[in-house]
């Protein structure tokens, strides 16, 4: 079950130059609940915090996940990511990653310098620090959705349309890529909520059954909030379903409660 609720913070943080519509703002927050197979997992939160990093204006954002019930018994998860985000350019200028997943842990910090297109790591448990070259208006694994929600066409996107950007996580340059499967209307706690559906693609192996195997769906709205998904796992399935919210910068449209 390891990595379960690095997954999800991972894909909920998933759904290039000057930001465009501003879907999110100071104070937002979201809970998710996560279920593995018949047990309730995890949950997990992402908070939006207005602060400076380096004398520049930042939206801290910090993704946390810890397992409850019968998993903390026997897999103790505590898993912490937080990015900082430019607020003019929606590019990210620190990524740390802090996590105990029953037992393997990482402690990590990413400086990026986006004007010499280059990543410094630095791993706190070594004390160690590495130089990366990284790609053009690169995102960590966090930044990647908020820039997404500011930035996606979504008046004009089409069914099968294909969404991609730079990515660098784990040491490595990933071109992340995102599948528009349509609109749909997603039954949740908080009520029916109209929805547009994507599609992640992931490395096929030790974790996912295949690159297809994720589904995700965010609010067909303003706040481009996340609001599920499904994942079929090498060992299981996962679902994680929106569970609470608040700070809100548009008004939610619940269709029905």
């Amino acid at each position: 079950m390891k990595n379960i609720i690095a997954i999800v913070i991972f894909l909920f943080t998933l759904s290039a130059g000057a930001q465009g519509h501003q879907a999110y703002d100071d104070g937002e927050w979201f809970r998710f609940r996560i279920h593995y197979g018949m047990f309730n997992a995890s949950f997990a939160t992402l908070k939006v915090e207005e602060t400076n990093l380096n004398n520049q204006p930042v939206f801290h954002v910090v993704g946390k996940g810890r397992s409850t019930g019968l998993l903390h018994l026997f897999f103790k998860v505590d898993d912490n990511y937080e990015t900082y985000i430019h607020k003019t350019t929606g590019s990210p200028l620190r990524f740390i990653r802090k996590i105990d997943e029953g037992g393997y842990t990482k402690d990590i910090q990413i400086d990026f310098d986006h004007s010499t297109n280059t990543a410094v790591v630095f791993n706190k448990e070594r004390n160690e620090k590495k130089v990366f070259t990284v790609q053009d208006n690169v995102h960590d694994m966090l930044s990647s959705f908020y820039f997404l929600r500011n930035n996606l066409d979504v008046e004009n996107l089409e069914k099968g349309e294909m969404m991609s950007l730079n990515m660098f996580f784990d040491n490595e340059n990933h071109e992340f890529k995102l599948k528009f499967l349509g609109r749909e209307v997603v039954k949740t706690k908080l009520g029916n909520i109209a929805a547009l559906k994507f599609k992640p693609y992931v490395l096929a192996g030790r974790v996912f059954k295949e690159k297809e195997s994720l589904t995700m769906w965010v609010s067909d709205d303003k706040n481009r909030m996340p609001l599920k998904i499904k994942a079929d796992l090498a060992v299981g399935a996962l679902e994680a379903d929106i569970d609470a919210f608040k700070g809100l910068k548009h008004p939610l449209n619940i269709i029905m409660k």
